[in-house]
């Protein structure tokens, strides 16, 4: 069994003040199925690429296998080749047997191989790319988020493939992937580094425990030192008090007191000092002990939502829908019905392409939109007039610019637009940047908290959960549970699915 050592690693980025890893020193198993947790922005990408030495760093990392990484990158030429052309440049020493092996328990058809790349969907190319990757023996796997963009379909043929396989890091901030998979956890916590066995579920349930005792404990040092810091301040004022009467004396008023005395209360005050600094220093030992007891505390902050209420109860009905692109040659779908009610969420499902998304956008045309005017709807498709709405894009490539300009450019109040950022875990050093320094996951963030503080009787989210972290989407499951906002959504979480759909419409049959 071969063993990654990383000893007193120290990475921080050219021209940041803050060291991404500092002194970092952990060691793991290669035939481990290890799932790689924490908040976006900790340095989860970082760290693999580092196993991968694209970057400088002190400390070392020694092992005696090999990495390859997913996802393969593929430029805008490599579009026009088919993957069979590709695989040759990600993984040069593979054969196209091992390849073909691995696309049968991926449930792949091999003619995948031969087409351009581009014809291929989201789920194809995943799925291809991790044929390639799992190909090959004696190497260390380093898996960077395979299941955004796939549907449920592919995101369990994904789930059982990892599961038969071992030898791997995971990052995935889907709580079903992680648990299916995984038999140990790597979790970059606020302040330390801590590796356990078992999957998701069980690390956050020995986690909350362990928060838990921790609370606890605070809260019964913060007594203690409350009650030492009275007792401090007893003694100092009574040593004060002393100490005063020591100086001088009148004769008159005080006939049963002497200058003999002065020697006896001097005492009397050096005693009464001594004491108030031992506790003061018993203080000092408590404060030390609790110092770092909540650092890795991971507080689920509660957000809040602001719905309003609009005066008819049904505001989406849907009955034999059809939907069409101009020009294409068949319909999307049709034959479907489906009705959103004030206080439901409703989240759509099926297989990438089936329409899911395109039924958001033919709501946005009803309500008078031009730019969504490309669908041709057929069957009975209502929409409440006056609705306000409001939208989590899947796409986040036109963020660009300060926040400061996005929240003049949306009507947002910017304090609070950037409290609920911050309450989302975007630090603040990111306040200072323009949004096309962000990774993926503080770009969603910007959308979802711009969504979440504007008042709207409906609140339509596309996928909004690509790259958002495991505890930023329980802060979001919280709220919506909280405030029950009347929602239509497009999300393949199966847990988040779970928590928070009131209904679960499918599109067709689910396949891959």
């Amino acid at each position: 069994m071969a063993q990654i050592q990383v000893t007193d690693l120290t990475f921080s980025y050219e021209g940041s003040a803050d060291d991404i890893f500092e002194n970092t020193t952990f060691r793991i198993d290669t035939d481990w199925k290890l799932g790689l947790i924490g908040r976006n922005g900790k340095g989860k990408t970082t760290l693999l690429n580092l196993f991968l030495g694209k970057y400088e760093y002190r400390g070392s990392i020694s092992t005696g296998k090999r990495f390859d990484y997913f996802p393969y990158r593929v430029s805008d030429a490599d579009l026009q080749r088919t993957a069979e052309e590709l695989m040759e440049g990600w993984k040069p020493q593979v054969e196209l047997w091992q390849v073909l092996i691995r696309m049968d328990e991926l449930k792949m058809d091999p003619e995948c191989l031969y087409r351009p790349f581009q014809t291929l969907s989201f789920g194809e190319r995943t799925r291809v790319m991790l044929a390639v990757l799992f190909a090959a023996d004696n190497e260390f796997l380093l898996i960077d988020e395979p299941t955004n963009h796939l549907d449920g379909r592919a995101r369990e043929i994904v789930k059982e493939f990892f599961a038969s396989k071992k030898g791997f890091i995971l990052v995935s901030h889907d709580r079903d992937l992680l648990d299916g998979v995984c038999d140990h956890v790597l979790v970059l916590n606020r302040e330390s580094i801590e590796v356990q066995a078992g999957n998701f579920s069980s690390w956050w349930e020995n986690k909350e425990k362990r928060d838990a005792f921790r609370q606890a404990e605070n809260e019964k040092h913060l007594r203690e030192i409350g009650k030492l810091k009275a007792a401090a301040d007893r003694t100092a004022r009574w040593a004060e008090k002393s100490e005063r009467a020591k100086i001088g004396f009148d004769p008159v008023k005080e006939h049963d007191r002497s200058i003999a005395t002065r020697s006896f209360i001097g005492a009397k005050t050096k005693k009464m000092q001594t004491r108030v600094k031992a506790y003061e220093n018993r203080i000092d030992r408590e404060i030390e002990e609790k110092e770092g007891l909540l650092n890795d505390i991971e507080r689920v902050v509660d957000l809040k939502v602001m719905p309003l209420t609009h005066h008819k109860e049904l505001l989406i009905d849907a009955d034999d829908l059809a939907l069409q692109y101009a020009g294409a040659a068949q319909k999307l779908f049709e034959g479907l019905r489906f009705q959103v009610k004030r206080g439901e969420r409703l989240v759509l499902a099926g297989e990438n392409g089936c329409g899911k998304s395109s039924i958001l956008r033919a709501v946005f045309q009803k309500m008078g939109r031009p730019e969504t005017s490309e669908l041709l709807i057929s069957g009975r498709f209502d929409v409440a007039a006056g609705m306000t709405v409001s939208y989590v894009s899947q796409d986040t490539s036109f963020l660009a610019g300060s926040l400061r300009e996005f929240a003049e450019r949306r009507g947002l109040e910017e304090r609070l637009f950037l409290a609920v950022l911050r309450q989302l875990d975007l630090g603040r050093e990111q306040f200072v940047k323009n949004m096309e320094e962000y990774s993926e996951g503080q770009k969603k963030k910007v959308l979802i908290a711009a969504s979440l503080i504007t008042p709207a009787h409906l609140y339509i989210w596309d996928e909004p959960l690509n790259y958002i972290d495991v505890f930023s989407r329980m802060q979001i499951e919280k709220l919506i549970l909280t405030y029950e906002p009347t929602m239509l959504l497009v999300e393949h979480d199966v847990r988040f699915q779970e928590k928070v759909a009131t209904k679960v419409v499918r599109i067709g049959h689910e396949t891959a």
